[in-house]
């Protein structure tokens, strides 16, 4: 069993009074039902676990009376002895919840009769064309929970990387100390690992059993082509090609310089009219992250993002390395990375801030002065430069040289180097983006 941080999200809503039925959104294969039932078997004498998606029948539950007595018979004729309710100490797992619109209805007369404790995962919750949606959702009596692929941290224990070795790397981040040496290789040597690997709880047990990477593509990759076959199967009609399209397009977008979305690498004539609704189902869906520009680098940053000009990334930085050609895992662990090599570790970066739950804003001119990320750090609007080995920022030294202009007064630049600083320039190791939680 991966250890994984929504773990203590659980608890933490489990020692809340009067708590909520819980619902757990995220993408496909992220780990949602194996984190719910570990916590469920280890938190509960009881765990009445109903999967929609594997079992139609079980729908038929919810399709009368919604009161809590009735649901529970329900429940026992269909599951018998596996069904045992308990007041206080039985749970109800609702997997895949998304394929019974009046079971997300019911959340709220569980709520209600406060017996039992409800948690449901599902995916693909509240995307347009999905068709299945619930007579009401039972806003206020209901708490949402965001999940994501495995972020480096996790990967970092999936890897028997000890929590006193993180507790250091954190250390050396807030004193702005170099990391020590042998820590600071093996770290490195992981993060490339996990830049090939990602994420996805599947593929990591995979690399953490085998170390097999022709093993861990080919999931990989089965992973995309089933998330394409969902584009076909419960987008709306009008944009199932081009939601497609628009994913596929992502490894073409990051390759150029100027890597804002066009919308005309996707099809010809493409214009943001077209294709915003495609757009909006694959961010909505949870497979991509959206990188607002900002029209000035300063806070709010949400007030300040241009909604027109944007990039697109990879959720999970493994999959975007499987839509490339083969062979490009051997080229990021050996070092053989040309020009490319900028746009996987952007995606990467992107990786880190998105599944820690970080909106994403970069800001450019016209006059080609670009900064790859701007995020809030330690109170700050702070510049972040992304370097695959260790060049000069120099977008980001002409931003802090006019602080009258843009008003910001700290940068950080992640190189392949250890940590250092240069006047308003905090010089850190690429991985330690997956440790900028601060705000």
């Amino acid at each position: 069993m991966l250890k994984r941080k929504v773990t203590q999200k659980l608890k933490e809503w489990k020692d809340k009074p009067k708590h909520r039925p819980l619902v757990i959104k995220g993408c496909r294969q992220c780990g949602k039902t194996v984190a719910v039932l570990d916590f469920a078997q280890h938190n509960y004498a009881h765990v009445v676990y109903v999967n929609f998606f594997e079992k139609a029948a079980y729908r038929s539950i919810f399709q009368g009376n919604l009161d809590v007595d009735t649901i529970t018979m329900m429940m026992t004729t269909m599951l018998g002895a596996q069904a045992v309710f308990e007041p206080g100490k039985t749970v109800i797992v609702l997997d895949e919840i998304q394929e019974c619109p009046e079971a997300r209805t019911a959340l709220k007369f569980f709520y209600l009769d406060g017996r039992y404790d409800v948690i449901a995962t599902g995916s693909l919750l509240g995307v347009e064309g999905y068709g299945r949606t619930p007579r009401s959702i039972p806003v206020g009596y209901e708490t949402t929970m965001r999940m994501v692929p495995m972020d480096f941290e996790e990967f970092l224990w999936a890897n028997e990387i000890p929590d006193a070795a993180i507790d250091l790397l954190r250390s050396c981040l807030q004193k702005e100390e170099q990391v020590p040496l042998a820590l600071h290789e093996k770290i490195r040597e992981l993060l490339l690992q996990y830049v090939v690997v990602g994420g996805m709880p599947a593929v990591v047990q995979e690399f953490v059993d085998s170390h097999n990477l022709a093993e861990v593509l080919s999931m990989q990759r089965d992973l995309v082509h089933t998330y394409e076959d969902d584009m076909v199967k419960y987008a709306a009609e009008r944009d199932k090609v081009r939601i497609r399209a628009c994913f596929r397009s992502i490894p073409v977008q990051l390759a150029k310089e100027n890597k804002k979305f066009q919308f005309s690498l996707v099809e010809r004539r493409g214009t943001s009219e077209k294709l915003s609704s495609a757009i909006n189902w694959l961010e909505d869906a949870g497979l991509v992250a959206r990188c607002r520009n900002l029209s000035v680098p300063e806070l709010p940053l949400n007030g300040n993002a241009e909604e027109s000009v944007f990039k697109l990334y990879l959720m999970d930085t493994g999959l975007f390395i499987s839509m490339l050609d083969d062979g490009t895992q051997a080229d990021i662990l050996q070092g053989n990375l040309l020009g490319y090599k900028g746009a996987i570790f952007e995606n990467l970066v992107a990786d880190f801030f998105h599944k820690m739950g970080r909106k994403l804003y970069y800001f450019r001119k016209t006059s080609g002065l670009e900064i790859d990320y701007v995020i809030r750090y330690r109170g700050e609007a702070s510049l972040i430069e992304v370097k695959a080995a260790n060049g000069n920022a120099k977008s980001m030294r002409t931003v802090l040289s006019h602080p009258d202009k843009y008003h910001v007064a700290q940068g950080i630049k992640l190189a392949d180097t250890q940590v250092g600083r240069s006047g308003q320039i905090l010089t850190l190791p690429l991985y330690m983006g997956a440790f900028l939680e601060q705000v």
